[in-house]
């Protein structure tokens, strides 16, 4: 290479095995044949003025693949890698979460029951263990995310870091993750004799945790101790606990350690299905209980006198296999749902990837949607409470990647870091016996990412419109909201497009039943309008090709905005039925001082 006229000459003899790379430094400028010959017979130390080295940092085995080098997040197996992990250069650069966690209404920390999902499949770290994805032609991913308040990532590993492509996806939606901290049968015995033995070790422990955490920029520990436990190490456990979540919540504000129902106070194994005096000294001593599977009504009811205020710290499981004497599993999970809702309690569901693992894996997004269809009924969902909202609904993979409408990328890839805020799922009936309205992500086309939001349905000949709900918000309005809304109309359908905002009267806000509301239908600026045109200039190259860019300029006063819809009314003004199929490529939507919010920086 060149630098300041002077040539660099790399000698890579005996370098490749060592990772050392040296140089030597020539005069500047060409040389002509006398000065070529003299150095041909002249030794190496004679021709160069000094010599640079610089050895490359090895990286640990366990940060890599070893087949492809591709950088992985990982797992801890023992005490012993335990003890001597420590932060790294290596997890600063590739394995730390760089999305923060998104604020959200209502927060984690209201009494409101909640939701959490337990994911297990397959032993963990597949495909979303590398961290600048992978190529997966169908590959498992998530997107209910404003159904949920807490993901865990599970696996059989003593400690379980949530690979670094889940976190980012999980707080983009504010939605809280946490790791899993899990000992075993007679293994799990040794590794609790040695932890619990005093105060000082299992001090040790929660701090490698809490600095775990921290480093990896996750929310928390669920703790699974499926193993017996002699005295004094039951003794010590609540006070692991206790010095757990405390470092937690300092180290990592809103935190959360949860419990998982096996060990009773005496330290026998023994899983209760139930929040009782036999384990209540766990509950009382971290954040919330997740109660194993084999539970009844009955159980639920024992239980509401013995939580007092915390309905919403007990999560009651539900196994999506539908293992074991459960209410429920499988596609009536929902009945489960029904009774720990019934009595106004926290729900736990354990692996619904069932819907990948057991089911055909070309049919799995008709699955999934189908799947959580049933639930949302009994799940309170969650709205966005900040601005600017952007989102093109890539949902983390794709067939191609697109950017602006066009390839940019060829092949299948997976990498749930590049997923965007996912919208609420409707499969609904408007109306009448023979209509519909569906929402679904499909990677067949999009604007940027791997994916687009297919809205698809009937108008009945009874109705001039229809409007479908993609976002909850609880946002105080600012004066001008600018919002930019691409989309594409598919099959001929004879239908207009636009957004459609719900806004309430601020002093109406903080009321739980508000009576008035103003549902707003935006006509779209002239093409000509400078908002416009500066918008179209920030998403050069433009070249949309099929695709409809629509901007709207809302001024609003002393108002909320409360949701984010589409509308879809028919053109033709009589009472036929009117089928249509509408793909939406992106929505923006922020504050406006008449002008248009900043580029999308490109991936």
């Amino acid at each position: 290479m060149e630098s300041n006229g002077r040539r660099v000459t790399a000698w890579a003899e005996g370098a490749a095995d060592s990772g050392v790379v040296t140089g030597a430094v020539s005069g500047a400028g060409g040389r002509n044949s006398s000065e070529v010959a003299h150095s041909q017979c002249c030794p190496v130390e004679h021709q160069v003025d000094h010599m640079i080295q610089n050895e490359a940092p090895q990286l640990p085995s366990f940060c890599y693949d070893p087949d492809t080098t591709a950088p992985v997040s990982f797992y801890i197996s023992s005490l012993e890698e335990l003890k001597l992990w420590q932060p790294s250069i290596q997890d600063n650069q590739f394995n730390r979460a760089v999305i923060p966690l998104a604020l959200r209404q209502p927060p984690l920390q209201c009494n409101r029951p909640r939701t959490l999902v337990c994911h297990d499949m397959a032993g963990g770290y597949l495909n979303d263990r590398y961290i600048q994805g992978a190529c997966d032609e169908n590959p498992f991913v998530f997107y209910h995310w404003l159904y949920i308040d807490i993901f865990v990532y599970f696996s059989h590993q003593m400690v379980t870091i949530p690979p670094v492509c889940w976190t980012n996806a999980a707080h983009k939606h504010g939605v809280a993750i946490l790791g899993t901290f899990i000992t075993e049968w007679k293994g799990g015995a040794a590794i609790c004799e040695t932890f619990l033995e005093n105060e000082e070790s299992f001090h040790e422990l929660a701090e490698k945790l809490v600095m775990i955490a921290q480093c990896f920029q996750f929310d928390g520990w669920l703790v699974n101790i499926e193993n017996e436990l002699s005295l004094t190490a039951v003794k010590n456990m609540p006070k692991f606990l206790s010095h757990l979540r405390s470092r937690m919540q300092q180290a990592v504000p809103q935190s959360l350690v949860i419990w998982y129902d096996s060990v009773l106070e005496t330290g026998d194994l023994q899983w209760q299905n139930e929040l009782n005096k036999h384990n209540k000294v766990f509950f009382d001593s971290c954040d919330g209980i997740f109660l194993n599977y084999n539970w009844k009504e009955q159980h639920l009811k024992q239980m509401m006198t013995l939580v007092e205020e915390r309905h919403a710290d007990v999560y009651v499981g539900v196994d999506v296999f539908g293992r074991g004497d459960v209410v429920g599993g499988k596609f009536e999970t929902n009945q489960s749902f029904e009774l720990i809702r019934k009595y106004n309690f926290s729900g736990a569901i354990f692996a619904p990837g069932w819907v990948y693992e057991t089911l055909d894996k070309e049919s799995f997004h008709q699955n999934q949607l189908k799947f959580w269809s049933f639930l949302v009924e009994n799940l309170p969902i969650h709205s966005i409470c900040t601005l600017p909202l952007v989102t093109s609904f890539c949902q983390g993979f794709g067939k191609n990647f697109y950017r602006n409408g066009k390839v940019e990328t060829t092949g299948n890839w997976l990498n749930l870091s590049a997923q965007e805020i996912q919208p609420l799922f409707v499969d609904q009936q408007p109306d009448l016996a023979d209509s519909f309205v569906k929402t679904y992500g499909c990677s067949e086309d999009a604007w940027n990412g791997g994916c687009s939001l297919v809205i698809e349905g009937l108008i009945p000949g009874t109705r001039p419109e229809i409007s479908v709900r993609l976002f909850g918000l609880q946002v105080q309005s600012p004066p001008k909201v600018f919002v930019a809304f691409i989309y594409k109309l598919e099959n001929g359908s004879g239908v207009d497009v636009r957004p459609q905002l719900t806004t309430c009267p601020l002093s109406q806000c903080s009321s739980d039943k508000v009576s008035s509301v103003n549902v707003l239908k935006p006509l779209p600026l002239p093409g000509d309008n400078a908002l416009v045109q500066k918008f179209i200039q920030n998403c050069a190259p433009w070249n949309p090709e099929g695709w409809t860019c629509c901007c709207f300029l809302l001024e609003l006063t002393d108002c909320n905005l409360q949701d984010l819809s589409v509308s879809i009314a028919r053109e033709v003004k009589d009472d036929k039925d009117v089928h249509f199929k509408c793909r939406i490529g992106e929505i923006k939507g922020d504050g406006s001082e008449d002008k248009p919010m900043r580029k999308r920086r490109p991936r």
